[in-house]
């Protein structure tokens, strides 16, 4: 947040109209700084909400950060293979869009688009059935039917498009014949403890004809998952193997017999030249239950078993994060990270000490960013072949960091998903310097198990409206890239916050002449508001950046200070108009006292918040503003009418997972069903989901209520009129921006 540190926060320090000046953030800067109150400044040590926010204190990092990473651009070998350049694409799977098929026209080029993009493997999974022996557990929804040859094809696309092609091998989701389902699990897959030996041998065989398939198909390699929840994972935990067999937890080779097997198996059968790369977790730890780890896997146990899976054959390591309850956080370990001032949530109300759980060995100072690099850098000491870390590998936040790690000699690649899916020319833009070009991952989780405003369940990119799920649901027409317009129109877009800067980019990106009107002197609209409360974790500053520089890069003729009026628009009398002027904000209709200051959210930075504070609202920008002050120590109850499962609705499944039990731990109350009636002298009193009143210690009341449609402006006129974002339908940055996308490629 530039000026704004962490640690000015946590001592209640005013935010000033320099710090919000330095952002751009016009707008929402006070023409003069409110003096700190007596009490934030006061804030204890033993304050346990303050406290908290103290926790993992975090380095802000550069949002206008410049430079290349060479390095990240040389040649590596893996095994037989010699790669251009070591940046692989993890494996990650498109539940709903592989329901088409493996050839399905989504499928085939999103996977070209990767390919194309330059990463060294494109690795997939999830989507061919390899285990024959087994079936998946039901609803999983992972795996298709197919044939070699639909393999084939989609291997020749991957091949076509510049890079080789990697399957992972996983056995998540497979159901052994001890497995008892548990009913309320949202993921659940079955371990080595409910399988019989003849089931062990079946796997191996399986996974053994899996891989000699898919080389037969054309595939350059191999990943056996032995992460996570899959099967190798569970047979090296001692927390999770209990057999007394010979593939028990006894010794380091009984742990590692199953996936050493596995690796000398794939050998013997596709030739000591088929690349063979093993997935694991880096170090594990017990996120249910903080400290309870006497059987979860240190560093050094990895140490030695990755010396044995070397020995087995395998010619290179993926090591990622290994927590024992949250599946998610298994790929998206920046989780921890996501909840402004609780840095170190584990989604079950506690929080991590970085410098003391996980062995204190994780990289938690800047919000996750690389947050495997240390430990996979410790176990690459202990082997010779190369050894790469995952978990929200983003080079464009820190060049210099990550060209450092290679060029030191820490690591021998990276690997990456998000970030390359929400932009498929990530790489070219980096290896040219062109960060202002990359559209940033916002590590928003709308991509995974995520539901819409109606709660339909939806996998969407916040920041990439052309999200492959988008097209199978058919929320959105044409291709990844958007049609060039048959007929060249005059374009004006009003208002330049996401929806509208998105319409603007896409509209001109189709060789339309494009004209943007923005009230205020900057553009980002909401963007602006929402990166000074939720910090830096989401990468909006970037994100406000990216859209400012695609104005320039597409022509968009940027216009600011004007407002924009019906007469304006014909007198301008453009082919076509998109509205994005925001919501409009309804409000409590209430007034402040002598001990209880009324503020809206949009005013409540520069306000003088007192101790107790309510909140009236669930929307997100509600309880963003509840994290925000509750990292300063206040006392924050939330009021809303809303039920409580929709509190925080708009924020994605997985954040609000993550921060809303911390949240309540931290003792912030929510009152659903609930309404705020009058306020008093230090005071407010709400009528509860029980139909009885209540009165709540209140010295400040923040007015979050819900954002209403304002279509005003686009009825009665004369021209093609579309309306996007908050003006149309209010929700989140992640709808405003498909909105604007999916208008620009109508006119």
């Amino acid at each position: 947040m530039g000026d704004i540190s962490r640690r000015s926060f946590l001592t209640g320090t005013a935010v000033t109209a320099g710090a919000l000046a330095s952002l751009g953030i016009v707008g929402c800067a006070p023409k003069t700084a409110p003096e700190a109150s007596s009490a934030s400044e006061a804030a204890s040590e033993e304050n346990v909400r303050a406290h908290a926010a103290k926790l993992n204190p975090q380095v802000e990092t550069d949002t206008a950060a410049t430079g290349a990473c060479p390095s990240l651009f040389t040649e590596w070998t893996m095994g037989s293979l010699t790669l251009p350049n070591r940046v692989v694409k993890s494996a990650a799977g498109f539940i709903g869009v592989t329901s088409q098929g493996i050839t399905g026209d989504l499928h085939m080029q999103h996977y070209g688009l990767l390919a194309k993009g330059g990463a060294s493997i494109v690795y997939c999974d999830d989507f061919a059935e390899l285990y024959p022996h087994f079936r998946a557990i039901p609803d999983v929804g992972k795996f298709v039917d197919w044939k070699e040859e639909e393999l084939t094809a989609f291997v020749d696309n991957i091949h076509d498009n510049g890079s080789l092609a990697g399957y992972q091998l996983a056995t998540m989701g497979l159901e052994f014949s001890g497995f008892q389902p548990d009913p309320t699990a949202i993921f659940q897959s079955s371990d080595c403890m409910d399988m019989t030996a003849q089931e062990i041998s079946d796997l191996i065989a399986d996974t053994i004809t899996a891989a000699e398939t898919l080389q037969r198909c054309g595939f350059d390699c191999v990943e056996i998952n032995a992460a996570g929840e899959n099967v190798g994972q569970t047979f090296m935990s001692r927390n999770r193997n209990k057999r007394d067999d010979e593939y028990g937890p006894q010794t380091f080779e009984s742990r590692t017999r199953f996936v050493c097997e596995v690796v000398r198996g794939i050998k013997e059968r596709c030739g000591k030249d088929f690349p063979i790369q093993v997935l694991i977790n880096g170090v594990e730890e017990n996120d249910k239950n903080i400290g309870d780890n006497a059987l979860f896997t240190t560093v050094e146990e990895n140490k030695a078993m990755c010396k044995l899976i070397e020995e087995a054959g395998a010619d290179s390591l993926h090591v990622r994060i290994g927590p024992c309850g949250q599946h998610v956080a298994e790929f998206a370990g920046d989780l921890y990270f996501t909840g402004y001032g609780i840095e170190g949530t584990s989604g079950y109300g506690t929080q991590f000490d970085f410098q003391r759980h996980w062995q204190g060995m994780l990289k938690a100072d800047q919000s996750g960013l690389g947050i495997m690099t240390k430990i996979a850098a410790e176990i690459k000491k202990a082997v010779s072949i190369p050894v790469g870390a995952v978990t929200y590998m983003d080079p464009a936040r820190d060049p210099e960091f990550f060209e450092s790690l290679i060029a030191n000699g820490e690591l021998d690649f990276i690997l990456m998903n998000r970030p390359l899916s929400v932009d498929y020319d990530y790489l070219k833009k980096l290896e040219e310097g062109r960060l202002d070009e990359i559209r940033p991952c916002t590590r928003c989780m709308h991509c995974h198990w995520d539901s819409d405003a109606s709660g339909n369940q939806i996998f969407s990119c916040r920041t990439n409206a052309a999200h492959p799920f988008r097209f199978a649901s058919g929320q959105l027409t044409g291709g990844y890239e958007p049609e060039p317009a048959s007929t060249v129109k005059n374009v004006m877009v009003v208002g330049a916050g996401p929806a509208g800067m998105e319409a603007a980019r896409v509209a001109a990106q189709r060789g339309h002449k494009v004209t943007i009107y923005e009230k205020d002197g900057s553009l980002g609209g909401l963007l602006e508001f929402a990166n000074n409360v939720k910090g830096p974790h989401e990468n909006l500053a970037v994100l406000r950046n990216y859209f400012v520089k695609q104005m320039e890069v597409n022509g968009v003729e940027v216009v600011t200070n004007q407002e924009v009026d019906a007469a304006f628009i014909n007198e301008k009398n453009p082919d076509a108009v998109v509205i994005a002027t925001g919501g409009k904000r309804a409000s409590l209709g209430l007034s402040s006292s002598n001990g209880t200051n009324v503020v809206s959210v949009e005013d409540f930075l520069t306000a003088d918040i007192a101790d107790d504070v309510v909140i009236a609202g669930s929307n997100v920008q509600a309880i963003d503003t509840a994290m925000y002050l509750l990292a300063q120590g206040k006392h924050v109850q939330v009021v809303t009418p809303s039920e409580a499962g929709a509190i925080g609705i708009g924020h994605s499944y997985w954040v609000r997972t993550y921060t809303q039990p911390t949240m309540k731990a931290l003792g912030v109350r929510f009152w659903p069903k609930a309404s705020v009636n009058s306020v008093g002298d230090g005071s407010i009193t709400i009528t509860t989901e029980t139909g009885l009143e209540q009165e709540l210690a209140c010295g400040t009341l923040v007015d979050a209520t819900d954002c209403l449609p304002n279509v005003e402006l686009a009825e009665g006129l004369s021209v093609d009129v579309y309306t996007v974002g908050d003006c149309a339908r209010p929700f989140n940055i992640d709808e405003a921006i498909f909105s604007g996308n999916a208008a620009a490629r109508q006119i």
